[in-house]
Parts: C-alpha cells; sequence; structure tokens
C-alpha cells in the first residue's frame, strides 16, 4: 500500500482512478471464467472488489458513495430506456399471464425473506435486504434497498446488506439452473419435444406478414375502394400494388384505389388477415407483382424525423400526399404489418410500395437519415435522469410505514426512463441511444456499482462470510431462491400448461439472471427462451426494486 501512499502525494485524483481501474480490471477477469459453460458476468465486479477490500484497497467514503450512486443511476435509466417500448405491451394478452406468475415469483420470495427472517430468525433489515437481493440476482434493488436504509436513517445497514448480497449470489445464480434441471426431471420434459411444440404453436397464430397475390372475382367489388373491401384496410391486409386486368404493368394502390372484377392485387398481412381477404376478394394466384413490369419499387425508409414519431401511419398521410403504400414495419426484431393505427417510433423501418419520386418525397418527410441512428441524445438522456432523481426523491406516504417512501435513485429514473422509451420523443427532444451506446453506458455504470459495493463491504466480509452468521444466511438465500421459483414452475406446469421452454425463460426473467437465461436457450439451441425473459423483464425489474424499498422501511 505504500506504493499508493506515493501516487497520492504525486496527484491525489490518481489513486482512486487505479483502484476503481484494477478492481474493474480483476472483476472482468473473474465474470469470464466459465464453469460447465456458465459465468458470472459482470458480478464478478463485485467479488473482484470483496477482495480488493479485503486486502485494504480502499476510497475516500465519499467519492465511493458518489460512483455508486452515480452508477446505479446510469444503469437503471439505460435499463429504462430499453424496456420502453415494449414495456406496456409486455402486459397484454399471453404477457400478462406470464407476467402474473413472474409477479407470483417476486412476491412470494419477499414474504419467505422477510417475514421468516425478521420474525423467525430476527435479523435486521440490512441482511434481509441484502440476501432478497443476492438469492435474485437483483443489483438495483440492492441499490434500492440501501437508499431506503439511508433514507430511515439506518445507513449503518448498508455495508451488511452487501455482505449478505454476495453471500446469497452464487447460489443465487447455480439455483435458477437447478429449478429449471429439476422441473425437467419431474415433469420427464424432453426439450426437444417441447421445442417443436413451441415451433407448431408460434406457428398458428404468426403475425409476421406475409404475401399474397389475390384475384378479384366478386362482383360485389367492382368500383369500390380498397378501404371499403372486407379484410382489407384498417383492420385487414394492406395492398400495396395492383395489375388491372387488362394491362400487363404493375401499378402502386393506395386506400382510395377502386378495383375492378379481374384485378390481381399484391396483399401484405398476417396468415388471418390474408384468409379474411382471399374470402371477400376472390381466389389466390401464383403471380408475383413484385417481378412484374412497371415503375413500382420498393425501398425502406427509416423513421428518424422527430415530427413523425408518435404518430399512427394514417396520421403520416403520406399515402394520401405522395400515392405510396407502406406494407410492413421493421422494429427490432419484429416484422409488423403496417396497419394505419400503428404508432412510429424512432428507427422504425418502413417498406414502401409505389413510384421512385414519390418515395423519395416521403423520405424526405420520414426522414430517412442513417447517420442519426448512431446519434445519441445526450440532451434527452440528462433531462432524463434530471427528471427521474427529482421524482425518485418526492415521497409517497404509504400506510404503516414511518417514513414516506421514495423510489430514490433505483426506481425514479428507472420509471421515468420507460415512459421516455415508450413516448420517443419530449417536446423538440427526440428520445434516442443506439443499442451498442446503450449496451456500453449500461455496463459501465453496473461496474461502478458493484465495484463501490464490494469495496465498501471487503473490510469484513471474509470473517462474516465464514461465520456461523454467513453460513445461515446463505442457507436462507438458497430457499429464497429455490422454493418461489419450484412453486411457480408447478403452477406454470401443471396448471397453466406453459410450454418447458417458456416457463425457463420465465424463470430466468423472475430473477432478471442472464447466466440461467443462457443456460435455458442452450438445452434446444433456440431463443424462445429469451422471448418469455425479455416479456417479464420490466415489470419484475420494477417490482424487485420497489418491494426492497418497501419491506426495508417497514421493517426499520
Amino acid at each position: 500500500m505504500e506504493f499508493f501512499e506515493n501516487i497520492k502525494q504525486i496527484s491525489p485524483h490518481a489513486e482512486p482512478i487505479l483502484v476503481i481501474s484494477i478492481t474493474a480490471i480483476l472483476g472482468l477477469l473473474i465474470g469470464s471464467v466459465k464453469v460447465r459453460g456458465i459465468k458470472l458476468g459482470v458480478a464478478g465486479m463485485l467479488f473482484s472488489g470483496l477482495l480488493l477490500g479485503h486486502f485494504g484497497f480502499s476510497l475516500d467514503p465519499h467519492l465511493l458513495s458518489f460512483l455508486k450512486e452515480f452508477g446505479l443511476a446510469l444503469f437503471v435509466f439505460t435499463v429504462g430506456l430499453q424496456l420502453g417500448p415494449g414495456f406496456f405491451n409486455s402486459l397484454k394478452k399471453d404477457g400478462l399471464k406470464l407476467n402474473a406468475l413472474a409477479v407470483t415469483i417476486v412476491l412470494s420470495g419477499a414474504l419467505l425473506i422477510f417475514v421468516m427472517g425478521r420474525y423467525v430468525l430476527g435479523w435486521n433489515a440490512g441482511a434481509l435486504a441484502g440476501i432478497f437481493s443476492g438469492a435474485t440476482t437483483n443489483t438495483p434493488s440492492l441499490g434500492a434497498a440501501q437508499q431506503a436504509m439511508s433514507t430511515a436513517g439506518k445507513g449503518d445497514l448498508a455495508s451488511q446488506a452487501a455482505m449478505a448480497y454476495a453471500v446469497a449470489y452464487p447460489f443465487g445464480v447455480m439455483g435458477i439452473i437447478l429449478v429449471i434441471v429439476m422441473l425437467r426431471v419431474v415433469f420427464r420434459i424432453d426439450p426437444q419435444k417441447e421445442l417443436a411444440e413451441l415451433k407448431e404453436q408460434m406457428s398458428l397464430g404468426v403475425r409476421e406478414p406475409k404475401r399474397a397475390s389475390l384475384r378479384v372475382e366478386n362482383p360485389n367489388l367492382e368500383g369500390v375502394p380498397i378501404r371499403n373491401v372486407p379484410g382489407l384496410g384498417d383492420d385487414g391486409a394492406v395492398v400495396s400494388r395492383i395489375r388491372r386486368r387488362d394491362e400487363t404493368e404493375v401499378h402502386s394502390a393506395t386506400s382510395d384505389t377502386l378495383l375492378h372484377v379481374g384485378d390481381v392485387i399484391l396483399a401484405v398481412g398476417t396468415v388471418d388477415q390474408l384468409e379474411r381477404a382471399t374470402l371477400s376478394i376472390g381466389v389466390r394466384v401464383e403471380e408475383d407483382l413484385r417481378k412484374a413490369p412497371g415503375n413500382i419499387i420498393a425501398k425502406r425508409i427509416i423513421v428518424t424525423h422527430k415530427d413523425m414519431i408518435g404518430q399512427t401511419i394514417a396520421g403520416t398521410r403520406i399515402s394520401e400526399r405522395f400515392g405510396v403504400t407502406v406494407s410492413r414495419v421493421s422494429r427490432q426484431d419484429m416484422i409488423l404489418t403496417a396497419i394505419p393505427d400503428l404508432k412510429l417510433q424512432f428507427g422504425d423501418m418502413l417498406n414502401i410500395v409505389g413510384e421512385e419520386a414519390a418515395i423519395n418525397q416521403a423520405a424526405n418527410v420520414l426522414g430517412n437519415s442513417v447517420h442519426q441512428l448512431n446519434e445519441t441524445s445526450f440532451a434527452s438522456i440528462f433531462v432524463g435522469i434530471t427528471v427521474g432523481i427529482f421524482f425518485g426523491l418526492y415521497p409517497w406516504p404509504l400506510p404503516g410505514m414511518p417514513v414516506p417512501l421514495r423510489l430514490g435513485l433505483a426506481g425514479g429514473p428507472l420509471i421515468i426512463a420507460i415512459l421516455m422509451g415508450r413516448l420517443g420523443r419530449i417536446g423538440p427532444l427526440v428520445v434516442h441511444m443506439p443499442i451498442n451506446a446503450n449496451t456500453a453506458f449500461r455496463e459501465l455504470g453496473i461496474i461502478f456499482f458493484l465495484a463501490c459495493v464490494g469495496l465498501g463491504a471487503g473490510g469484513k466480509f471474509v470473517e462474516t462470510a465464514f461465520s456461523a452468521t454467513g453460513l445461515q444466511w446463505m442457507a436462507m438465500g438458497a430457499v429464497v431462491t429455490t422454493v418461489p421459483l419450484m412453486i411457480a414452475g408447478f403452477i406454470g406446469r401443471k396448471f397453466m400448461k406453459i410450454n418447458y421452454l417458456t416457463l425457463t425463460g420465465v424463470l430466468a426473467g423472475s430473477m432478471t439472471d442472464p447466466p440461467a437465461l443462457a443456460f435455458s436457450t442452450k438445452l434446444t439451441n433456440s431463443d424462445y427462451p429469451s422471448l418469455a425473459y425479455a416479456n417479464v423483464y420490466p415489470l419484475t425489474m420494477l417490482m424487485r426494486i420497489l418491494v426492497a424499498q418497501i419491506a426495508v422501511l417497514w421493517l426499520c
């Protein structure tokens, strides 16, 4: 440590930078070590901090607190931005069922640890919050709990929470995987069979748009505009091209285009939409209008103009103004039918059919600026973090609580970021962060937070972890990890009849645990568990943060 003392005399700011950098390097090395294909990832930062803290490495307490809280705010805000566009959609239809199961896991785990740990074992709020967060591998809930302790005047419990978190974390990772394997054995599940069944199930309700060429044979449609045809228009398939019965060339079709018997149209929609359109129009033909002669082309245009964000496809009026048709929309990993009431988001890629000059005019209105996709709107990000901090500091009185609930730097920025990600625009500010930049800032934030948590708790960790108390914490963490998952897994499989691959994604998502998700996807080398994981992750993250804070305030 004499080396660092000498550095401090030369430059007082060099020492903390070195300590954080060394902690990060060691943590990344620990996190990259694989055991049977599973690795800790960024969680290795916590254990490197504990190790270095044990050997006397430390930071100024004020600097340590700043870096920890700043890292937490940066992490949850970037997570919220990424989750925002799909958060509310995850609460619809089948997503509601999966989220209900995930919430059951969160609440049952909280009830188990906070009731049994407090009233049976007599542990304090610090130990209970740390075990709850570590056993469920959820770092933001630890930060939220520590902030709640400071709010309640129990800041001395924060370091104990960090130690309990570190003790419970390792089995938290392995426990989820153990439950996934146990469910497979108990229900005698064949993952490959489950994969085949899930593929068949998904194909029945395929939402990805398909194409079909239809010949008009219904005499009742003579002279009828496309928007008035059953199966087309607002709630049906989209018609992008038309070849008249007595012509060889193809023309662009809009909602105002009149149909005549013998015309052939190119319709784009889901399987169900195309079936309804066929019944009302006529018959399918093998002709591919995309290859027919004519001056009609298709281009992909990116939505980047701020005035278009949040507008519906119908609200843009590009069809009426330029005589073009939007046939489908690519959004991240999804392909969507271009129904008129679909709201556009920044970065949406529209497949537009029409004459080249008209498409170019529509592109000018929509933006179509590729370089903007790689630009980060720092103004909107700092505005969002500022609003999130104030929102997190606002006191919410709850019955029975000694002090009001404050969402803090974990909950406030997360909620605001979800809303901003959903809206896509605040006044003149476009809310956008490229995925690569989002990942980088998110990783940087969690590195700061976990490194500081480890450095702050490392001095007393070894003697606590291997004491009788530490072993009790470890045992309780194992119970909190496995029992709620086993109960939810049994209910989901036995009574809700959820496919095993989907169920594994729900279990991993309810613990916000990437290693468990990686294990699930390797069972069949498919991404189906990832769909369920992404579906329950947003609400689970929010619930764990709120539950941790409420429980701490209730117990303090």
